[in-house]
């Protein structure tokens, strides 16, 4: 079977007012999909392919993932929408599916790279981590003290 979706970043969607998931077909009759994600970064988007288990390879601006028994193409439009075209054993279902579970690793990555921006920065700043935790939906809480403004007791 063959699926294209259109990966619509959320803020389109939510301006547009697009909701979930819309289908149709092309003028070919394929089936295509509008599903919303928050992926753009096309590095970030490659990590979270593979921590998904694909075999990932960079093609002229166009990602390739392979799983076993199914391939994905990623392609970004003119519009800077990724596409995604999706052949072998997959139905719509499981190409929407594979497409969640890549935004949510994709927000993994996000985070993780936010994350690392503000360790790196901090110090530059005047700020000392004074701790980390993370919760059980995955947040993580960093206190930060300002440099040179520790109190005594």
């Amino acid at each position: 079977m063959s699926i294209s979706l259109l990966l619509i970043p959320l803020a389109v969607a939510a301006a547009t007012a697009a909701t979930g998931l819309a289908s149709g077909q092309d003028e070919d009759g394929q089936v295509v999909c509008q599903v919303q994600t928050r992926m753009r970064d096309e590095n970030l988007l490659s990590v979270a392919l593979r921590e998904t288990g694909a075999l990932v390879t960079a093609d002229n601006g166009q990602l390739n993932a392979t799983w076993d028994g199914v391939h994905a193409a990623f392609r970004r439009g003119t519009d800077g929408i990724w596409a995604a075209h999706f052949t072998g054993d997959v139905d719509e279902r499981r190409a929407v599916e594979i497409v969640h579970a890549l935004d949510a690793g994709y927000g993994r990555q996000v985070q993780r790279a936010v994350l690392d921006r503000l360790h790196e920065r901090a110090p530059a700043a005047g700020l000392r981590l004074e701790s980390e935790s993370a919760t059980e939906d995955n947040a993580v809480r960093l206190v930060f003290t300002v440099a040179g403004r520790e109190r005594s007791a």
